[in-house]
């Protein structure tokens, strides 16, 4: 289905497809409220702002982008004779080589003539890098821009990056900015370097990427439009062509019988914006001197003389250029002068963040004593906040500061406490010497503080060392340990009776009679030893401690000795042993001796004994250990570590040399405080911009929506 095209009463053209209204560029623009007089001015002093940005700084707002038009084409195309035709004076390089190395920022700044103004009707030129000079003669000014080319991108024929800023005051010029960027070269030439193609691209690109930068694609008539480098490279950052302006010029060199026509209307690349058409001088005009007014009257001559254009007059000639980059730009600003005031306060509210928390410059002792003696006073509170566990910066997954204290008397005497780096408050970090002082300060009076602390806590251990109280009132006693022992022995013993006589009875019907007594084995003697003698030896040799006597009184041995058995009833002869030994199956259950009962409650009695005065002594290490770490540690530190700071730290003499900064700190601390400056003065200056905008918008009614397209 083709486009339906319905003309209004006021030359739009609707496109049915996508509901865009696009401007007819055969028809004259109607009268727009005329705010670029004090807009594109403003935006130019924004522009001059920022490019007094360092380059740290410049990279930091990168991405406040301001409205200005790029003019972009190959080499030869007519660029320069563009530009000099729009400020109507000779003010370029010219040759054969590549003759713009660095991007040209020029302002063009309408200056109404005044009356007693004693610069009225003069123009001039004026460079960023030489503020407050006046330049009258144009050909002055290009001298100066070949001179600081050559400072910048050397004499090599190579391009640099960096800008070169030219701002040029004319009654006879429109509002308009414009960043004439190096030609599109394909052959290195000279000493250039082998990726100049690529320099240059980059160059360009990073300018017309950005979504407020309208391209102005120079190509002339005389080539093919559909190879033309200037505006492949416009399409490839603006595919929909809503921020190009084709610019065709050389329109009065094309082979003879061929015309411009079909470029000029778009229908070979449309563009959004629409193209005009250019006549410019030649090399012969120019060695000819022939002035830049006497080019324009043949421009204005050449496409009335020639009818293929009579109907296109509004998209032919400097003039109408000229026009149509003050109203796009104009526009330009406008759409995007919201996002660009949001950015800009975003940026501002940062800086002012990081300004602030970098300090203020301290000039005079009485200021330095006072920041001094503040940080001073912020480090004890922080220091009595961790050890209260009270602190503002006190993490939520562990236990901080009295709380993780506590803890480690409770659960982990080993571990250590390290928080004093948590002390320190944000202005310490500024001033490395005074943190290291502070840091020793306080490690000493650590470290005198805790010597009293650990005599007492050694003087305690060796109290509880040098005397056992079994008369504690916590103490289990040997009575009440007696007494649960011997229920658990009995316990236990019931619980070996139920099984007793299934293993007798197990143990008689496999057992030999004649080695009944299997439980004597010989020794290394070849003498035999029953269990009895053994129990008997364990016996006497077990050695008595301190108090179980009194428990368990005196024990006979008597028994263990009509117990053992005489050599000859159990020793056979050697002759007579069989030449096998047959052991009996173990039992089930092994029984315990009478004896073995008696130790066995012994044993008991004593872990219960061992655990009750563990237990008492435990508990009085665990109460008086903190309570003396409090006592002569902590609470000193908390009450006198304000008084020993004042009286190490708080001199005169030393303020200088604690409150000295980082040299980073200082660079960074002045480049903020420039850029801080710099965004207030932009702020304010865009401030105008919206006053202006809001004092010129036009109403509903009037409504220049038609004359350009909206931008996304």
């Amino acid at each position: 289905m083709g486009r339906k095209k319905n003309v209004t009463t006021v030359e739009q053209v609707t496109d049915v497809d996508d509901g865009v209204l696009l401007p007819d560029y055969n028809q004259p623009p109607p009268p727009t409220p005329f705010i670029g007089g004090s807009v594109i001015p403003i935006v130019n002093k924004l522009q001059d702002i920022f490019a007094s940005l360092g380059k740290d700084q410049h990279e930091q707002l990168s991405k406040l982008k301001l409205p200005q038009v790029a003019v972009v084409g190959g080499q030869s195309s007519g660029k320069s004779s563009v530009l000099e035709a729009l400020v109507r004076r000779d003010f370029l390089p010219r040759g054969c080589d590549i003759c713009t190395r660095c991007p040209l920022v020029l302002q063009l700044e309408n200056r109404p003539a005044l009356p007693g103004d004693e610069d009225d009707g003069l123009e001039w030129g004026e460079f960023r890098h030489l503020p407050g000079r006046k330049f009258y003669d144009f050909s002055e000014i290009c001298r100066e821009i070949q001179v600081e080319t050559e400072r910048e991108a050397g004499l090599n024929k190579g391009v640099s990056d960096k800008e070169i800023r030219l701002k040029v005051s004319s009654p006879n010029v429109l509002n308009i900015t414009l960043v004439d960027l190096p030609g599109i070269t394909k052959v290195p030439v000279g000493d250039q370097p082998n990726d100049i193609e690529a320099r240059i691209r980059e160059i360009i690109n990073s300018y017309i990427r950005q979504e407020t930068c309208i391209i102005l694609a120079v190509t002339p008539a005389n080539s093919d439009l559909a190879t033309s480098d200037a505006l492949k490279m416009a399409r490839e950052v603006d595919p929909a062509g809503s921020r190009t302006i084709g610019v065709i010029t050389k329109l009065d060199i094309m082979d003879r019988g061929t015309d411009a026509r079909k470029f000029l209307l778009g229908t070979i690349i449309p563009l959004r914006l629409g193209y005009v058409g250019v006549i410019n001088r030649s090399q012969e005009d120019i060695n000819k001197n022939r002035s830049i007014a006497s080019a324009l009257a043949y421009e204005e001559q050449f496409f009335r003389d020639n009818p293929v254009y009579n109907g296109l007059k509004n998209s032919c000639g400097i003039q109408h250029l000229a026009r149509k980059l003050n109203q796009v730009l104009e526009q330009h600003i406008r759409v995007v002068l919201p996002n660009l005031r949001k950015e800009l306060n975003n940026q501002f509210v940062t800086v002012a963040k990081e300004l602030h928390a970098l300090g203020e410059v301290m000039e005079t002792k009485t200021e330095q004593g006072a920041i001094l003696l503040n940080i001073l006073t912020k480090y004890c509170e922080a220091f009595s906040a961790m050890v209260d566990g009270k602190s503002e910066n006190l993490s939520t997954t562990e236990l901080s500061g009295g709380a993780r204290i506590h803890y480690i008397f409770q659960s982990i005497f080993v571990k250590s406490l390290e928080m004093s780096h948590d002390c320190e408050p944000e202005e310490v970090k500024r001033f490395p010497r005074l943190r290291r002082q502070l840091e020793d300060v306080t490690l000493k009076f650590l470290d005198d503080g805790s010597k009293p602390a650990e005599r007492m806590i050694t003087n305690m251990i060796e109290m509880e060392m040098g005397y056992i109280n079994s008369s504690h009132p916590n103490f289990i006693g040997g009575k009440r340990a007696l007494e649960i022992a011997m229920e658990h022995v009995r316990a236990s013993q019931d619980g070996r009776d139920v099984q007793r006589n299934a293993s007798e009875m197990g143990q008689m019907s496999q057992s030999n009679p004649s080695q009944s007594d299997i439980g004597a084995f010989p020794n290394q003697a070849g003498q035999p030893q029953s269990n009895g003698e053994r129990t008997a030896s364990i016996g006497n040799s077990t050695t008595r401690t301190w108090g179980i006597s009194s428990i368990f009184g005196s024990r006979s041995t008597s028994g263990e000795t009509s117990s053992s058995r005489e050599p000859g009833k159990t020793m056979h002869d050697i002759n007579q042993a069989p030449s096998i030994i047959h052991l009996t199956e173990p039992p089930s259950l092994l029984r315990p001796l009478e004896r073995g009962t008696e130790y066995q409650t012994e044993i008991i009695v004593m872990k219960l004994l061992l655990q009750s005065y563990y237990d008492i002594v435990r508990k009085n290490v665990q109460d008086l250990v903190p309570k003396a770490i409090m006592h002569f540690l902590v609470n000193d530190i908390r009450r006198d570590l304000l008084g020993i700071f004042i009286k190490k730290l708080y001199r005169e003499s030393l303020f200088e040399e604690l409150l000295r900064e980082h040299d980073d700190d200082v660079m960074k601390r002045k480049q903020t405080g420039e850029m801080f400056l710099i965004l207030q003065q932009a702020i304010q200056t865009l401030d105008k911009v919206v006053a202006d905008v809001s004092s010129t918008t036009p109403s509903s009614d009037t409504d220049d929506a038609s004359i350009l397209p909206r931008f996304h």
